[in-house]
């Protein structure tokens, strides 16, 4: 069975490698790894960057996805961010890599991410974290439950993004098509 006719990933059962508390943050973030593999993994450069009703591109979710998900998994971890993330955070929506390197530089982001939700003990969850230069309180668990929520919502846009600029590629190639 492939992913796209497959149950969603929470509804394939338990992930053994996972403690029960963090299950749920380990299937969102596979169901995020496997809806990018299935919507973006032929995007073409022209439609990764393009801004369909000034809407920030797909391009940009993809950052933002990766980068978004370092930060906030640096956090839980109790360290602050570097200056390379700093300099990625800054980057974020800029052309500046090709499809193919964007896309598997998102999957290798997520498979860091299960990582480290795998390896994360239950005993921590509860353990207050600061978040960003405000020390915004939080926990370990907020923080993680966070990335997967947040992965999920800039992966949703992903979809809908390249859903609406095939849509207009296709009404350019075949102007008569949309009319009723």
């Amino acid at each position: 069975m492939s992913a796209s006719s497959a149950p969603e990933v929470w509804m394939r059962g338990p992930l053994p490698a996972y403690a029960p508390a963090l299950m749920p943050i380990a299937h969102a973030l596979l169901q995020a790894k496997e809806d990018v593999e299935r919507v973006a993994t032929d995007v073409t450069a022209e439609e990764l960057w393009q801004r369909p009703g000034n809407a920030a591109s797909a391009g940009y979710h993809l950052q933002h996805l990766a980068g978004s998900l370092d930060r906030l998994l640096t956090y839980a971890r109790g360290e602050s961010l570097d200056e390379a993330q700093l300099a990625a955070l800054a980057q974020e929506g800029v052309a500046c890599v090709s499809d193919p390197v964007l896309v598997s530089s998102v999957l290798a982001r997520i498979d860091r991410a299960l990582d480290q939700v795998r390896l994360t003990a239950v005993e921590q969850l509860n353990e207050a974290r600061e978040v960003g230069r405000a020390r915004l309180p939080s926990t370990v668990l907020g923080l993680l439950f966070h990335a997967a929520e947040h992965s999920a919502r800039h992966v949703g846009q992903l979809t809908t993004t390249l859903k609406v600029v095939r849509w207009l590629a296709s009404a350019e190639r075949e102007p008569n098509s949309t009319s009723g």
